[in-house]
């Protein structure tokens, strides 16, 4: 299933066929470097099993193969998932370092807002960054996100992003 699409991407449901791209993603330390700890191959297989069960028709709640339309690779990840507090949800993105600097993350953001917003009732979409990823807080802030605080997820203190509908 697409959610939706960009002017170079798509954004679709990953599928049990998508594994060693989900692992080239998720076991790559660099790409995981302000997300979490890389993965090796079988937590990665598990880590993508997990993710497919999340999709449930009617919710937006998920990660997602974020394709290239150009080569048809998957690129990244897009999410959106539920901050520790279980109500909320924040935005997400992470992609290849052969992505990086292109502007792919601004227009995941771009994009994934207002289908975030005509896809839900809710009426504020967060983000969260670690406090040295300028990179990402650069994507969010030129999207319209603001700086709210910082918050603690897993254990990690972050810097919160929010935008409303």
């Amino acid at each position: 299933m697409i959610l939706f699409e960009t002017e170079r991407s798509l954004v679709r449901q990953f599928t049990a066929a998508d594994a060693e791209a989900f692992f080239l993603i998720n076991g790559n330390a660099t790409v995981m470097h302000f997300i979490r700890p890389a993965k090796n191959r079988k937590d990665s297989d598990d880590f993508l099993q997990e993710n497919l069960n999340l999709y449930q028709e009617g919710s937006v709640v998920g990660r997602y193969a974020v394709v290239d339309k150009a080569s048809g690779t998957i690129a990244g990840t897009f999410s959106f998932l539920f901050l520790s507090d279980k109500t909320n949800y924040h935005i997400g993105y992470a992609l290849l370092p052969e992505y990086w600097g292109k502007g792919l993350a601004q227009e995941l953001v771009k994009q994934g807002t207002p289908y975030f917003f005509s896809a839900t009732d809710k009426t504020e979409l967060f983000a969260i960054t670690d406090k040295e990823n300028t990179a990402s807080q650069n994507a969010l802030l030129k999207n319209g996100y603001i700086v709210k605080g910082t918050t603690i997820e897993h254990d990690k203190e972050l810097i919160l992003f929010t935008i409303s509908r």
